[in-house]
């Protein structure tokens, strides 16, 4: 278990987006506020997870569908595929709930994917 993975064991956490994937919506060192917990995930939710076949690695993906008892997950930049398209079903661990740094704000919810 990772110490970020660790974090996440409390109802609130802080996570730091590292990388492009989410580009333009989250941006590498933006600082955001994910909920353990709380109500169901929906497709389109950003969240924060790990991939089966990566348990190593902690993620902030968009959750696309349920399958298998998981999520698929992908970015929101299409050029980069080091989501589900790779690395197949992952388990959510949490919800995005908001960007605290550098540009406080909620991050936005994608109705259709």
């Amino acid at each position: 278990m990772t110490r970020e993975s660790a974090r996440l064991r409390r109802p609130l956490a802080a996570v730091g987006v590292t990388g492009p994937s989410m580009s333009p919506t989250l941006r590498h060192g933006d600082a955001l506020l994910v909920r353990v917990g709380g109500r169901a995930v929906r497709a389109g939710d950003v969240v924060v997870a790990v991939f089966r076949t990566r348990p190593d690695l902690l993620v902030v993906k968009r959750a696309v569908r349920p399958q298998d008892g998981g999520w698929w997950v992908r970015g929101d930049n299409d050029l980069v595929t080091d989501d589900s398209r790779a690395y197949g079903v992952a388990d959510v661990l949490g919800r995005v709930v908001l960007r605290y740094w550098p540009r406080p704000g909620r991050v936005p919810r994608r109705r259709e994917l």
